[in-house]
């Protein structure tokens, strides 16, 4: 090996990026380290980790409400994740409002699932969603050239925006789908999805300046393919 020592640390663009990071002489890599030089960090409502510090964005470029989402009166950022601070390291739980629980009672974790789906060229946009749902669907937006190649595959026109929403355009992507969550439990698989035709954008306000999801609104504005993903149920 080349005898570099890798140091786990954490951040958000907002940050600019780093909040934490591992010292060589005080390395846990189940933490993401104490905070750096000059940045405070607490924990607030709900568990999430908040931090405040010079490093902090000013704000998002004329969007002052979701600057006012991000950062509240007293200068904190409010990072979204989910953490626990033990002996001055922080310690990464989860992602906050980002748990589904599915109507048997079982708990997901969509971003999980849509990390590994992502991970198939295919996809370029994925949102895993069933909160109090007999079971999960996706919503999903295709990478135009792969689908190209699936499309031809299947005997469909890709330039066809129908083809879409033809059940052999579904169950290939199914298909492709499967095979990513085949490590995830039983209840962590998608049943159901819907192939969009336009991708997600921030001037659509579905996602973030930093691109993360903005669940709910993407669920309101899909709501009529969302809601006969689960017709009959």
């Amino acid at each position: 090996g080349l005898g570099l020592e890798l140091l786990q640390g954490y951040g958000l663009t907002e940050a600019s990026p780093v909040i934490g990071v591992n010292r060589p002489a005080d390395n846990d890599p189940a933490s993401i380290g104490p905070p750096i030089d000059g940045v405070e960090v607490r924990i607030g409502a709900n568990g999430e980790l908040l931090a405040r510090g010079p490093n902090v964005m000013l704000g998002y470029w004329n969007q002052p409400q979701a600057t006012a989402q991000m950062i509240d009166a007293e200068g904190w950022l409010h990072t979204g994740d989910k953490a626990r601070i033990e002996n001055g390291h922080i310690y990464i739980t989860g992602r906050l409002k980002e748990i589904i629980v599915l109507a048997n009672g079982e708990k997901v974790s969509p971003a999980d699932m849509e990390l590994a789906v992502s991970l198939d060229p295919l996809f370029d946009q994925v949102m895993v969603f069933g909160e109090g749902r007999p079971y999960l669907c996706a919503l999903a937006v295709l990478n135009v050239d792969v689908w190209r190649v699936l499309a031809e595959e299947s005997g469909l026109d890709p330039e066809d925006p129908a083809s879409l929403r033809s059940e052999a355009a579904r169950t290939a992507v199914l298909e492709r789908i499967a095979r990513r969550l085949a490590s995830f439990p039983g209840h962590a698989q998608v049943r159901r999805v819907a192939l969009l035709p336009e991708p997600w954008t921030i001037e659509a306000d579905l996602i973030t300046p930093t691109m993360k999801l903005r669940r709910e609104q993407i669920l309101e504005h899909h709501a009529d393919r969302v809601a006969a993903l689960y017709e009959g149920h």
